[in-house]
């Protein structure tokens, strides 16, 4: 296996692209805006500049990894040669079963194709296509070129030699996989997602602010970053879909996203992504501000 198509240019997916790709793989990075693609290609070889600067890889390495990436804007075109398709768009469903259905018709019949989704049914992707058995979830980390953890997700009909294929697949690329069942919010967003949801709630009760929840966590459970600053970074958007996923799946209340959070992505606060969430990142990247609405 050589060429990886990697369908997305935005945060995950230029991460996998990015990945992939310094590890001599010939990476097909496919969205439908070239726009998207150009930023994404930018956000890699600035990546690939920090660890020059660090020491970490040399300048032709920068300049290899990125000569292994070609882009498209055609799904079709893309694919033509892909042993695996890596899906890193949107969590949405419907847009999620709507590639893999339009994958499942122009890849070759023995390619794998795989998603991203933090917490999207992988039997219910399958099920859009004729090759279930080659369905099967990866779950990256974000910072995808750092974060050593994959889930791998298989559906209740992906095969075991798919399953282990990608298991391989994913040490060679230095990561360390861990193979989760297909239930919503897998392992990781099952116990990440409820425990943003809470902080939020604590801070919408009024328990404390948020530089004060974010504190009590870091200090006296040494996270590295507060539950409210990882939200921001992670896309309030984003842990509101996947607690809708996991809301809708289990039926259970303890996963209703909280009031605060539907309102904050409803107003266009997303955190850092927007420029705003818990904290102001208009002047800075970091959350060293809080945002107005909480100060």
């Amino acid at each position: 296996m050589k060429n990886i198509a990697v369908i997305g240019a935005g945060t995950m997916g230029n991460g996998i692209a990015h990945t992939f790709a310094q590890c001599d793989f010939n990476v097909q990075l496919i969205d439908v805006s070239e726009a998207s693609l150009q930023r994404g290609l930018n956000t890699i070889a600035s990546n690939l500049d920090r660890m020059v600067a660090k020491e970490k890889i040399t300048q032709a390495d920068k300049e290899k990894t990125l000569a292994n990436i070609t882009t498209f804007t055609s799904i079709k075109e893309g694919v033509k040669y892909a042993s695996l398709v890596v899906e890193a768009a949107t969590e949405n469903v419907a847009l999620k079963t709507q590639i893999f259905k339009e994958l499942d018709e122009v890849c070759a019949d023995d390619t794998i194709l795989a998603t991203n989704t933090s917490s999207i049914s992988i039997t219910q992707i399958g099920a859009a296509t004729k090759r279930a058995d080659k369905v099967i979830g990866m779950h990256f980390m974000n910072p995808v070129p750092i974060m050593q953890l994959v889930e791998i997700i298989r559906g209740y009909n992906t095969s075991d030699e798919v399953t282990q294929f990608i298991v391989d697949l994913s040490k060679k690329i230095g990561k360390i996989p861990v193979e989760v069942n297909d239930y919503p919010g897998f392992v990781a967003n099952r116990i990440l997602m409820p425990m943003i949801n809470e902080s939020i709630e604590t801070l919408y009760n009024g328990v404390a602010g948020v530089a004060e929840i974010d504190t009590v966590m870091k200090l006296g459970m040494a996270h590295p970053m507060g539950p409210l600053q990882l939200a921001d970074f992670i896309g309030l958007d984003v842990c509101l879909s996947i607690l809708n996923v996991m809301y809708e799946g289990f039926k259970n209340p303890k996963y209703a996203p909280c009031p605060l959070l539907v309102n904050m992505v409803r107003a266009g606060k997303f955190g850092i992504k927007s420029g705003e969430g818990f904290y102001d990142y208009s002047a800075s990247k970091k959350a060293e501000k809080v945002s107005k609405m909480f100060s």
